[in-house]
């Protein structure tokens, strides 16, 4: 079992920086962000929504075929392992995806994240079942062509999405080849959608879990709605902080003989990048130890 990081964590450093802290602090391994980088930095970008909308710790999809073999290099000499490319890409966007998969190919990058689509109460949302037909006929191809370019090609259990749990997943993937299309679990995303026991969400998706995300969040009192409701809304916290039962998580993820690398996505915002990662790997290696 490796201990890696999601990049989208670090959005203030760019991929060298990244790689150099890493490297301090003790990970083992490395998820990188694939996106589009604007030209230039937009003005007044708040806080909390720094992680997407100005992350120098990116690939750039334009350029990730010229990007890539440096790259590799520079976490080779660290030590870090690559665990893999992670886009924001639909499965419709199967051009979009070839340079992505090239460039996989090249460093010999196993794994790739897709995104399926969102789904919420937006007025103007297509009917679920019309979606999810559609997409699940789009992995069937993205199978093909993962077999083809030796990668799995992986979609991760999220809220406000076609699937946010791991029961939804099942349904969508389920007659693919685990070898070729896979299933990252995040126990924080879970806590806003799509919560089921965690002995249950392993036993359901069995050999399609590829990889494992971690972070944490909870609930917050938001004000009264017109009838004098309570209303709530969704914050991320430091991962000792959250309503995910992140031990028992580990229990039931060790219980499975889970062997592949543990990601930390966090967007909690009470402590500075540097201290965050120090502290979440400490947590995590001590719970991957007591489960």
């Amino acid at each position: 079992m490796k201990l890696g990081v999601f990049s989208v964590c670090m959005p203030e450093y760019g991929l060298e920086e990244s790689v150099d802290i890493l490297k301090g602090i003790g990970y083992d391994a490395v998820e990188w962000r694939v996106a589009e980088i604007p030209d230039e930095k937009p003005d007044d970008i708040p806080y909390d929504r720094r992680y997407w909308i100005w992350n120098r710790s990116t690939v750039d999809i334009k350029r990730i075929g010229e990007i890539a073999g440096p790259l590799k290099k520079l976490c080779d000499d660290a030590g870090l392992h690559i665990t893999g490319f992670t886009t924001y890409l639909t499965p419709e966007k199967q051009d979009e995806l070839i340079p992505v998969l090239d460039a996989a190919r090249a460093i010999g990058v196993k794994q790739i994240r897709l995104f399926t689509d969102n789904y919420t109460y937006d007025e103007n949302q297509r009917p679920y079942t019309e979606i999810f037909k559609e997409t699940k006929e789009n992995i069937k191809k993205l199978e093909a062509l993962a077999r083809e370019y030796g990668v799995k090609i992986v979609f991760e259990i999220h809220h406000d999405n076609i699937f946010a749990s791991a029961s939804s997943a099942i349904r969508l993937i389920e007659g693919c080849d685990p070898e070729c299309i896979g299933i990252i679990v995040d126990p924080g995303n879970m806590v806003n959608e799509g919560y089921e026991n965690y002995r249950k969400v392993f036993e359901i998706l069995g050999p399609y879990v590829a990889h494992i995300h971690i972070k944490n969040g909870r609930l917050e009192e938001d004000g009264r709605d017109e009838f004098g409701a309570l209303r709530w809304k969704r914050v991320w916290v430091p991962l000792k902080e959250g309503q995910a039962d992140l031990a028992r998580f580990f229990k039931e993820l060790k219980r499975t003989g889970y062997d592949g690398t543990i990601s930390l996505e966090d967007f909690s915002n009470e402590m500075d990048t540097k201290g965050k990662l120090q502290y979440s790997l400490d947590y995590i290696k001590e719970l991957w130890q007591k489960a």
